[in-house]
């Protein structure tokens, strides 16, 4: 059994898939609404295990998507994912929301609206894949081919005409890009892994250095 978790967007989900030789099938599937993660997301999982029967402990893997996105959205997810593969023994593959959204549409370029006229960005080349946050100007140098770009936002369309619209990238679409690595055993560290943010907080741009803080406080 595969339980894959995404707490990213303006929408939150999670799916339940059974492993069948080198394929999967989905058996259950749920939706969180946005700005309720932390309460409902705990409430939400017991639910599904419920409906669909299903004992924790068959859990063979879970997948999360640790970002970019939302950053409650984010750590909110990676901390529930972490408590259940440690209590349960599991092991964790955590996917880029990015790559999840490239793979829907088998696209080399994927672009999500970060706010303050930022975008986060990937370039899915085989041989080095990469993601970074740009400004419209750059991301424009970074996709010349707009035909080769997906997008899930309108905002972001509106911006690359020619680009590929799509519905966002859910915790099912996760799965299809966990699954190759599960094949291979290729699973993350639960101590080292961490949200995938491309950005710093709001927390931590605005913070004032201590040092900062206490030359004021003797200047004063």
């Amino acid at each position: 059994m595969l339980l894959a978790i995404d707490t990213c967007g303006n929408t939150g989900t999670i799916a339940l898939a059974l492993r069948e030789g080198e394929s999967m099938m989905v058996i259950g599937t749920a939706e969180l609404a946005g700005k309720t993660y932390s309460a409902m997301l705990v409430p939400r999982l017991r639910e599904l295990f419920e409906a669909h029967h299903v004992d924790r402990q068959h859990i063979e893997a879970i997948v999360v998507v640790n970002g970019p996105g939302s950053f409650t959205g984010v750590r909110v997810g990676l901390s529930a994912v972490k408590g259940l593969a440690e209590v349960l023994a599991t092991p964790i593959i955590a996917v880029s929301r990015l790559q999840v959204l490239a793979h829907k549409e088998q696209k080399r370029f994927a672009a999500l609206d970060a706010g303050r006229g930022e975008f986060y960005f990937r370039d899915d080349n085989p041989g080095a894949p990469s993601e970074a946050l740009l400004t419209l100007g750059e991301l424009r140098d970074a996709a010349p081919a707009a035909s080769e770009l997906v997008v899930c936002e309108e905002k972001v369309a509106a911006a690359f005409p020619e680009a590929c619209l799509v519905t966002a990238p859910t915790a099912t679409d996760a799965l299809a890009v966990a699954l190759p690595r599960l094949r291979a055993g290729d699973f993350d560290d639960l101590a080292s892994l961490d949200g995938n943010y491309l950005r710093r907080s709001d927390a931590e741009l605005f913070a004032r250095k201590p040092e900062a803080v206490a030359g004021k406080t003797q200047s004063a």
